[in-house]
């Protein structure tokens, strides 16, 4: 694909603005592709929806509001202007990265660029962040590209992670159906995580999952015996990898492929990325989810 020079994690890493580097990735994703991926959008119109704070004032219809006093926006044909919210883990565990790159950066690169996608396809875009519980809420809306990049551009360092808690509170203030896109390394039971993000789908929701996780923690490449701690609790074991390796590499994938079944089974996207793999390909895979949506809105 061309273009997919662009997307590479460690060459985004150099590029310090969020804006620029979301810009980056979904220019050079466009330009790779046959077509343009103005999905859902069409010139034919279909009816009339209630003004909601963050509309564009444009698709206001005046002559309507002159008659009724008002305010009214036209819907088209397959309209995109849906809500689509990023919900990104910022716990400690989401700190590690081997390769030049740790999972919350790849994160922060993968939510900028799917909120710019979004936001070039005239989606209310929204953000939330969290690690045990919610830590920013960038409600959906139009006008709210900037302030979901500057919320990713200013993350600190966080606490411990959980899904239960912030899955509930992201459910709650959610009430349009529209699509979440939930990014982490998901470092909980299975059913833990698929029952705390299942709820989102049951109240309407497109829901896809991008499980990010270091190349390392899926291959477990070290050789020498060291002192292997856990960025979540803090505690450290003394560990020799050769003795291991294959017990750790066999649980890790039991682990994907539980999650995989599982949301399969509740009807959720779930894509799993290591930090090396280009943002390409989760562009594509959620461009894809996209497209399916706008042929039965």
């Amino acid at each position: 694909m061309r273009g997919a020079q662009f997307v590479d994690p460690k060459a985004l890493a150099r590029i310090h603005s969020l804006e620029l580097l979301a810009r980056t990735v979904v220019d050079g994703f466009i330009n790779g592709l046959h077509r343009a991926p103005h999905l859902g959008f069409s010139l034919d119109f279909a009816e009339h929806r209630g003004y909601e704070p963050g509309d564009d004032l444009r698709r206001v219809d005046w002559r309507l509001f002159a008659r009724t006093d008002r305010y009214y926006v036209k819907q088209f044909e397959a309209d995109s202007n849906a809500n689509c919210v990023v919900v990104l883990d910022v716990s400690k565990s989401m700190r590690f990265g081997s390769q030049g790159i740790t999972k919350l950066d790849y994160g922060r690169f993968l939510a900028a660029s799917l909120l710019y996608l979004s936001s070039t396809q005239r989606d209310r875009v929204g953000l939330v962040t969290f690690d045990s519980d919610v830590i920013e809420y960038v409600p959906p809306s139009a006008k709210h590209l900037e302030y979901a990049l500057y919320a990713l551009d200013r993350i600190d360092e966080r606490g411990p992670g959980s899904l239960a808690a912030p899955m509930l509170k992201v459910t709650d203030r959610l009430r349009r159906r529209g699509i979440v896109a939930v990014v982490s390394d998901l470092y909980d039971e299975p059913d833990a995580v698929v029952n705390a993000i299942k709820p989102l789908k049951f109240r309407g929701h497109d829901v896809v999952v991008f499980h990010v996780l270091d190349p390392a923690e899926i291959d477990f490449p070290y050789s020498e015996a060291a002192s292997f701690g856990d960025l979540e609790s803090g505690e450290r074991m003394p560990i020799v990898p050769d003795s291991v390796r294959d017990q750790y590499k066999a649980l890790v994938q039991a682990h994907i492929d539980a999650l995989s079944r599982r949301f399969t089974d509740n009807r959720i996207d779930y894509a799993l990325f290591r930090t090396s793999v280009p943002l390409d390909y989760a562009l594509f895979r959620y461009l894809s989810m996209r497209e399916r949506l706008s042929r039965v809105r």
